[in-house]
């Protein structure tokens, strides 16, 4: 499996960066957009590597409604475009009350892309699982919000999903912001395709301290004996150094390509 780095908070050598993520995925003759970051900034690095991001994608996969994750399919149209049906609130932060949710309706979806809403798994290719509605089953993670709906009820991101590749008899999970916990996917991962090994785990982890939740998933990891541990995006510094200093992990930059 190929991953290209297309849009991180983090700028490679070549090319422009965003609070947001955009990852495209090659495994077995189908190549997959993951995310689309919040303006055309993975566009033009498409360019930037020689990729052609319009022709190249055969379906493209919205980890949940965010802005920083979803805003960016304004710049694409006539594609398949996989996602969970509670994508498309409105939700806002706590703190702030700032407009989370994405720039277009799901109506606006239907007009520009094939949509398919599914909150149970999807098989994309016989090795590429879109995880659908991911159970909240452990008891560390995805147990506060900092979002509401347009209720003003807590919003705890149940469209929040994840991407998993089957290589070899292994798992690659690729998370967008892991709302529902990471290792809360990586078991219903485990679960969902019966292959018990996972040799990579990428993407945001939405950890913020080196806490409690922080050490447990270290230690989680380290149980599964994954060998690749790329947090990035939303994981902030302090959590960021924990996971250097157990596993020295690289930092996600876009333009990187990352072979599995």
């Amino acid at each position: 499996m190929t991953l290209t780095v297309l849009t991180e908070n983090c700028a490679g050598s070549k090319c422009l960066a965003e609070h947001g993520v955009s990852y495209l995925i090659e495994h077995e003759g189908k190549t997959v957009l993951f995310d689309a970051g919040h303006t055309d900034v993975f566009i033009k690095n498409a360019k930037t590597l020689g990729i052609d991001i319009r022709s190249k994608v055969d379906a493209i996969v919205l980890s949940h409604g965010h802005w920083d994750h979803g805003d960016g399919l304004r710049y694409l149209k006539d594609k398949t475009l996989i996602t969970h049906p509670g994508s498309f609130i409105k939700r806002f932060g706590t703190k702030h009350h700032a407009n989370l949710g994405l720039k277009l309706s799901k109506n606006e979806m239907e007009q520009k892309f094939d949509l398919i809403l599914k909150d149970t798994p999807y098989y994309i290719s016989d090795t590429m699982v879109f995880l659908g509605q991911i159970p909240k089953l452990n008891d560390f993670e995805a147990q506060t919000t900092p979002f509401t709906d347009a209720l003003g009820q807590p919003d705890y991101v149940i469209d929040d999903s994840a991407l998993v590749i089957i290589d070899n008899n292994a798992l690659i999970v690729v998370s967008g912001c892991s709302h529902s916990g990471i290792c809360n996917i990586m078991e219903y991962a485990i679960k969902v395709t019966g292959v018990t090994r996972v040799k990579a785990v990428l993407g945001g982890f939405h950890l913020k301290e080196n806490n409690e939740q922080t050490k447990r998933t270290i230690d989680f990891i380290r149980k599964k004996s994954i060998t690749k541990v790329y947090p990035s995006h939303c994981t902030a510094f302090p959590a960021l150094v924990a996971f250097y200093e157990a596993f020295q992990t690289e930092s996600l930059k876009t333009g990187i390509i990352l072979n599995f």
